[in-house]
């Protein structure tokens, strides 16, 4: 039996109407299982393909009636992609399913979309992201290659214990210096992931430099908990959706 992804479900948002997007995530966020993370939104097809040229997810939530290029346009150029997500057409009409199932989407959804349905749709894809994840080639390496100012420079992936994204940038943090990386937190969980944890939608840590769980009450968005990481003095927040897995990976759980 194909195992479950050991991360949380990559999801992309692509409906026109900011309001059908914000339900779409708080309807996520009620979730417990296959756990989704919203990694982006987009208002149409032109902005959905910009940001998956820059990124990877593991599904794409899509809506069919949108301005310029429609959902099954757009689903056709997805299927073009070196590694294409799985794609779930949420729409309010029901006429397009079986064209839909003929672009190989693995599940389709009408509007108002009710929780059960939606985590049925989500499981189907973190089953086609394993397979597909299984058919890529291992693709990890035992460094990062950091662009700065001209220099192009090899760091060990067992030097970093961090990376966080803030604002436009990703840092990577080692014991002695900070770096900014090229390429997003995905991608980095993408080609590294067993050896990392994602404590918090914009951290992650290596798995072997995590000392501690502690109670924080100045962590900003942390709800309060913290992790300690060898090397480093600062205290990183750890989302309340996290918490389980920093305590199994301490061993607590």
């Amino acid at each position: 039996m194909m195992q479950p992804l050991a991360r949380p479900l990559r999801v992309l948002l692509v409906d026109d109407e900011p309001l059908a997007r914000a339900r779409l995530r708080t309807l996520l966020g009620d979730c417990p299982a296959p756990q989704p993370l919203v990694l982006g939104e987009a208002g149409d097809a032109v902005a959905a393909m910009a940001w998956l040229s820059r990124n990877l997810c593991d599904v794409v939530l899509l809506d069919i009636h949108m301005p310029g290029a429609d959902g099954m346009q757009l689903s056709q150029a997805i299927k073009a992609l070196p590694q294409p997500p799985a794609v779930v057409f949420v729409t309010a009409h029901a006429e397009h399913a079986v064209q839909a199932f003929e672009l190989d989407a693995v599940d389709y959804l009408t509007k108002p979309v009710r929780l059960e349905r939606l985590m049925m749709a989500l499981k189907k894809a973190e089953q086609r992201s394993a397979v597909n994840q299984a058919m890529v080639p291992e693709k990890a390496s035992n460094f990062v290659l950091i662009h700065d100012r001209g220099r192009t420079e090899r760091v060990p992936l067992a030097d970093i214990v961090y990376l966080r994204a803030e604002l436009k940038y990703v840092t990577v943090r080692t014991r002695d210096r900070s770096l900014i990386y090229d390429g997003s937190l995905a991608e980095f969980e993408d080609r590294h992931g067993a050896h990392w944890l994602r404590i918090h939608r914009n951290a992650l840590v290596a798995r072997h430099g995590i000392r501690a769980l502690e109670k924080h009450h100045d962590v900003d968005e942390g709800d309060g908990w913290a992790v300690r990481l060898a090397g480093v003095d600062e205290a990183l927040a750890v989302s309340r959706r996290q918490l389980a897995a920093v305590r199994e990976a301490l061993g607590k759980a």
